[in-house]
């Protein structure tokens, strides 16, 4: 039996944006009970991309199958084929409509063993915390050393990838295959807690004040919390801001 249980929600906010772009989603596994799915996406040029991330997510998590317990190697795949999928779809759909969407991706996916995998490509990101501090969080830095080893890019030009349409890591993107970051977790207990968020969210906000937030509130509270506080610290001037929150706590013992 499971050490913890879970709670877990998404909420959104347009921010200033005539539109929303992002998609987010908690799917739990069809063939892989116990197990459990959250993606974020932040569309480029639109939703369209955005919603082919979870669209795609759904129907490769729908397939999979871990057997008695899977591996850490084999969730990797799981997240490396919906990236895969994603966006070769998006690729196909932008030569059909003559459009240039384009979307960033983060998933994770949850075992009933205690494990934890994600993968994101772009600026949106997860954060792991463990009893109210930040133990991880994704990062570009493993693609900057990617561009600066590998397409001999210099370093200074890597660091500043955004700018440059050549250098855009998303899915989506005709001029350069995406570039996934894998981390993981194991030995999951009450009190660990993840975030995955569009940057309309993270830019507001440290790695501390995310964990402390998330720690002392339900997902629910704390999605509202962290929206009203973007919105305040942006000024009103903020983007889409979306976010996913997943939190593993102590079941409620039951009286003997």
């Amino acid at each position: 039996m499971s050490s913890y249980k879970i709670e877990a929600g998404t909420a959104q906010h347009i921010g200033n944006r005539p539109r929303q772009c992002d998609r987010t989603a908690l799917f739990t596994g069809a063939r892989a009970p116990g197990y459990v799915l959250a993606v974020l996406s932040d569309g480029v040029a639109g939703s369209a991309a955005s919603e082919q991330v979870l669209h795609t997510a759904k129907q490769v998590f729908d397939q999979f199958k871990p057997g008695d317990q899977a591996s850490i190697a084999r969730m990797e795949q799981l997240l490396h084929e919906i990236v895969h999928e994603t966006h070769l779809i998006i690729k196909m759909n932008n030569v059909a409509a003559q459009s240039e969407a384009q979307a960033s991706f983060v998933g994770m996916v949850l075992s009933p063993h205690g494990q934890a995998v994600w993968a994101h490509v772009g600026d949106s990101r997860l954060y792991r915390f463990s009893n109210g501090h930040c133990a991880d969080r994704t990062s570009d830095a493993a693609y900057v050393e990617h561009l600066a080893a590998s397409d001999k890019v210099p370093l200074e030009a890597a660091r500043n990838h955004r700018k440059s349409k050549l250098l855009l890591n998303l899915l989506g993107n005709s001029r350069k295959e995406p570039f996934v970051t894998i981390g993981h977790h194991t030995g999951l207990a009450a009190g660990d807690a993840f975030l995955l968020c569009s940057d309309g969210l993270w830019h507001f906000f440290t790695d501390a004040e995310l964990a402390t937030v998330i720690a002392r509130s339900t997902p629910r509270q704390a999605s509202e919390m962290l929206i009203s506080k973007a919105g305040e610290r942006s000024e009103g001037k903020g983007g889409n801001c979306t976010m996913a929150i997943v939190k593993l706590v102590q079941p409620v013992q039951e009286a003997g």
